[in-house]
């Protein structure tokens, strides 16, 4: 089967930057896009970025012009690079992947999260 792990959360103070990763590993034959969603307890999960097979992006409004996602193939490695922090992009961030597996069919595939934590 196939996984993702996020790595690169932590904290950092308003106006600064992160760069998340996600690595997806197992019996993957290709991935078609990549997301990026965050999480707020109490609150519903968000879409904040989308990459697709063509490299089109797309973005959520709260953090477009702030954050880039992006990926590398050789590597089935997706990226999120995050400018300008502000204390209301804290959040578990989650990567998602639809992945075709080896001789299998496609699946929905979802990390188990990185928290960003943003100080004011």
């Amino acid at each position: 089967q196939v996984q993702l792990v996020e790595s690169g959360g932590g904290l950092v103070q308003a106006g600064g930057s992160l760069r998340l990763s996600c690595a997806a590993t197992g019996n993957i034959f290709r991935i078609n896009a990549w997301y990026w969603y965050r999480q707020v307890p109490g609150k519903q999960r968000e879409r904040i970025a989308h990459l697709a097979n063509d490299d089109s992006t797309t973005y959520g409004d709260s953090v477009k012009g702030r954050f880039t996602i992006s990926r590398d193939n050789a590597k089935n490695m997706a990226f999120l690079d995050m400018n300008s922090l502000k204390p209301e992009d804290t959040a578990v961030y989650y990567c998602n992947a639809v992945i075709k597996i080896i001789d299998g069919g496609w699946n929905d595939v979802w990390g188990q999260g990185t928290q960003v934590t943003v100080s004011s």
